[in-house]
């Protein structure tokens, strides 16, 4: 491979402005001409060498601990941060909620504070939007699995890393790459990019080499696969009782391929697994079995391993008082997030150390795993953020064109691909809205183009006597266009509406109702009837995006490609789409 300017390349990455370089290369080809992460691990290297040497046993073990941070919290939570960051000298932050703008101001303050810069990290699996205020969210990940084109995602993951880079963040703690093979799965779910392990491992590929080449970390999760379960494990221990043929066959393989494909990160689940490890109560983060033996020795992982939240129930339960924190450490992990105690943590790993529990080269492993990413990250040199024009700065108009493009491209349609176009916009046409009292973006879109047309709102509680003075005047037209909103923030299952609605609903669908789901594509189950729609869309999620992306479907504007990622039941399985 020739280098367009070879020796300009050969002295930044050597002073150390290889971080700030990248940044400035628009093109994946461009970006990857930069060592991976997992590349940089093996290369001699004097900045990181040089840190670690500076370090006794204590800071190097308070490397391996990410507490969480927040702009949303108020200043004595930020100033608590603050005094955690300057005393027990961390190794690097998870920030949750607040704003992005506030968050670049408090990671100057915080990084000024760090004797060794902190690692900033969060969860953005679907961008900086699934923490943050004013700033965008893109499609869940069950939406982006009906996308037919991978290139969109890979583009997402490089805006994400723009987003990320800009407000002074590292590491995204993404892709979800459990496969939700359990419908019933109330944590994973909308978070998965389905039930397919080829689908789900091209598509998590996309993202995660868009996110790397655009100078970010990632981390895939929930290792070793947190798709078939029906417990969350923020309040309980989930249990796995599959076979490890299964386990490595299904759950494990999306890992294993993107290990091959150069991860830098992967993250643990907390589920106890008793065919990878017969100790009762184990969760697979505390399970040297699990995270030494399977991740590290036999898939042959490199990169960094992360821990999932350390104060969640599927963690502690069977584990207090900081035992959880050590075992975490003894198991094979590197990064410790959100421990429950972060300073108890820390003395209790020392006292681990000094009982021979943990040997020293345990700890020594981890941290310069961590320190080379932060040299891997651009933290070698000063790290200032810009603090002026960030809300700009992570909301650019391509960024908003890309999401559009995404809502597009997910639009499966299920039902109808010829009777969408017997739909003509000089047709009487009512176009309802059911699970909101207010019109909806939906609505407005057709209007527009549907220009005798009436509006109807059904709110999700809707009674017989609402819905018959919608139906009283149906006999009015020749069109009948209906969107099924799911309101609530995140799109699981167990959509609410009236029994009186899903009567409704079914009504309609017998009498050549055009219909669009809002939802999560697994509530198809429970809206019986939708099976014998004339035309039968599915949007994913209520956002504006999803709603436009419809609209244009059902205005005959936008040509279908989705495939539906999951099975719903046997009228609506994975793979279809018109």
């Amino acid at each position: 491979m020739k280098f367009k300017y070879p020796i300009f390349v050969f002295i930044f990455s050597l002073t150390g402005l290889s971080a700030v370089f990248s940044q400035e290369l628009p093109s994946s080809k461009s970006a990857a001409q930069r060592k991976s992460y997992i590349e940089t691990l093996s290369s001699p290297n004097p900045w990181v060498d040089s840190v670690f040497n500076k370090l006794n046993k204590r800071q190097k073990i308070a490397q391996l601990f990410f507490v969480r941070a927040h702009t949303d919290m108020g200043k004595v939570f930020e100033d608590s941060i603050a005094n955690v960051v300057k005393k027990e000298r961390i190794g690097g932050l998870v920030f949750f909620q607040g704003g992005p703008g506030r968050q670049a101001i408090l990671t100057n303050r915080y990084q000024a504070l760090a004797r060794v810069p902190l690692l900033i990290t969060s969860d953005g699996e679907w961008g900086l939007g699934m923490r943050l205020d004013s700033t965008i969210s893109y499609p869940y990940q069950m939406a982006l699995g009906a996308v037919q084109d991978k290139e969109l995602i890979y583009r997402m993951g490089l805006e994400v890393a723009k987003d990320y880079k800009r407000i002074g963040m590292h590491m995204n703690l993404a892709p979800d790459v459990d496969v939700n093979n359990n419908p019933k799965n109330p944590v994973i779910n909308y978070r998965s990019f389905g039930e397919n392990k080829y689908n789900v491992t091209a598509k998590a590929s996309a993202y995660m080499k868009g996110m790397q080449d655009g100078g970010l970390l990632v981390s895939l999760k929930h290792f070793p696969g947190h798709g078939d379960t029906d417990v969350d494990s923020h309040y309980d221990l989930p249990k796995l009782p599959f076979s490890k043929e299964r386990l490595d066959s299904l759950e494990i393989y999306p890992f294993r391929e993107l290990i091959k494909e150069g991860a830098a990160g992967v993250m643990i689940a907390h589920m106890n697994i008793p065919a990878l490890d017969n100790t009762p109560n184990m969760p697979s983060t505390l399970s040297k079995p699990i995270v030494t033996g399977i991740l590290k020795e036999e898939l042959g992982f490199k990169g960094i391993i992360i821990s999932d939240a350390m104060g969640m129930k599927g963690v502690v339960k069977y584990f207090k008082d900081g035992e959880a924190d050590v075992m975490g450490i003894i198991a094979g992990n590197d990064i410790l997030e959100l421990s429950e105690n972060s300073a108890r943590a820390i003395k209790l790993v020392r006292k681990a150390v000094r009982e021979g529990r943990i040997p020293m080269e345990r700890i020594d492993e981890s941290v310069k795993k961590i320190l080379t990413a932060k040299y891997w990250a651009g933290l070698n040199g000063k790290d200032t953020i810009n603090e002026n024009n960030v809300y700009a700065e992570v909301n650019r108009p391509e960024s908003k064109v890309l999401l559009q493009q995404l809502a597009d491209a997910s639009m499966t349609l299920l039902r109808g691909k010829q009777y969408l176009k017997t739909l003509t916009a000089q047709k009487r046409t009512a176009i309802i809205s059911i699970g909101t009292p207010q019109v909806t973006t939906f609505q407005q879109d057709l209007g527009k183009f549907y220009k005798n047309s009436v509006f109807y709102t059904l709110d999700k509680t809707a009674n017989a006597n609402a819905i018959a003075k919608v139906l009283k005047e149906m006999g009015n037209f020749d069109q009948v266009i209906i969107g099924i909103h799911d309101t609530r923030t995140r799109p699981g299952n167990g959509i609410v509406l009236s029994a009186d609605l899903k009567m409704f609903i079914k009504d309609m669908a017998d009498k050549n109702a055009v219909f669009a789901l809002f939802a999560n594509p697994y509530n198809l189950a429970a809206l019986p009837g939708l099976e014998n729609s004339k035309v039968l869309v599915v949007a994913y999620q209520k956002e504006d995006f999803m709603q436009r992306a419809a609209s244009s479907v059902i205005k005959n504007q936008l040509t279908t490609s989705g495939k539906l990622p999951v099975t719903v039941n046997t009228f609506f399985k994975y793979g279809d789409g018109e």
